[in-house]
């Protein structure tokens, strides 16, 4: 039998929930959604899974590395999970990954891979568009459309307090204390603070009144490592919007390129709005 490669069972925290009512990760309204509790917000749980793929691709994976997760059961504060990869096979470039729950429920699952990114486990599905007159709370949203370019800079200042109080789930030194590519390197939930935080500028005020959450995420990475302290620009864009009998869902794409123009990293999410937490739908029409 191949030996798995395991990271530390982990008590992830939901630092969200200080988002406030209406948001997926504060304890009543996630109940009022059918949740035992405020939601682990996906790129937290991301967090533990950089250390064991340098265990698997070496340091190279922050550079050209790509990890693409399906979100199966929510997690809420402090409940241990824990990060799986399955070794490399000679002559292959990607692995199956996944988390678990201390129980053995399963949290997230999809793959991991370095160089090649088209085969992972978001760029292979097939994404079809609903009919748009179909949309109630993504009614605004085409495939296609920009959510506009930002220009930021990766400051160090929260990053670093979630280092400091220990917020980041089995944290690298990296992080903070320098890293091989000399100043301290993005953590996923950081990624996701500026790429995701800049597209939901355009995203946000396109969505009507509901509650989200995240059923999928991917990052992978060109040129990278995204390092801290410098300056990008964040490019987004709509790729797909779709439902389901529950939810409204919306693919996006937002990209980071450094001052010389090369593409660092892109971060793809699978935003899901909860048709039951919107005034747009009656209660008789979700069974």
């Amino acid at each position: 039998m191949t030996e798995l490669i395991a990271g530390p069972l982990w008590a992830a925290r939901n630092w969200n929930i200080e988002d406030g009512a209406g948001s997926i990760h504060d304890d009543d309204t996630a109940a009022e959604l059918g949740f035992r509790g405020g939601t682990v917000a996906g790129d937290i749980h991301m967090n533990q899974f950089p250390p064991i793929l340098v265990e698997v691709f070496g340091n190279e994976w922050f550079e050209r590395g790509n990890l693409s997760l399906n979100f199966k059961n929510a997690t809420i504060d402090l409940e241990k999970v824990q990060a799986f990869a399955e070794p490399l096979k000679q002559g292959e470039n990607q692995v199956r990954v996944w988390m678990e729950r201390e129980d053995g429920l399963l949290v997230c699952e999809g793959t991991a891979a370095i160089g090649d990114h088209s085969n992972s486990e978001l760029r292979r599905k097939n994404l079809h568009p609903c009919d748009p007159k179909e949309l109630r709370i993504l009614r605004r949203c085409t495939p296609g459309m920009s959510l506009g370019s930002y220009d930021i800079v990766a400051k160090t200042d929260v990053q670093f307090e979630r280092y400091d109080r220990n917020l980041i789930s089995d944290p690298m030194t990296w992080y903070k204390e320098g890293s091989p590519w000399g100043d301290p390197i993005a953590a996923p939930c950081t990624i996701l603070e500026f790429l995701w935080g800049n597209a939901m500028r355009g995203l946000g005020p396109l969505v009507e009144e509901s509650t989200g959450l995240f059923g999928a995420m991917e990052i992978s990475h060109t040129n990278g490592p995204l390092i801290m302290g410098k300056k990008y620009r964040i490019d987004c864009e709509v790729v797909c919007v779709s439902q389901s009998p529950k939810t409204e869902i919306v693919w996006y794409d937002q990209h980071a390129y450094n001052e010389a123009g090369d593409h660092v990293v892109t971060l793809r999410i699978q935003s899901r709005a909860m048709k039951a937490s919107s005034p747009l739908y009656a209660a008789s029409e979700l069974g």
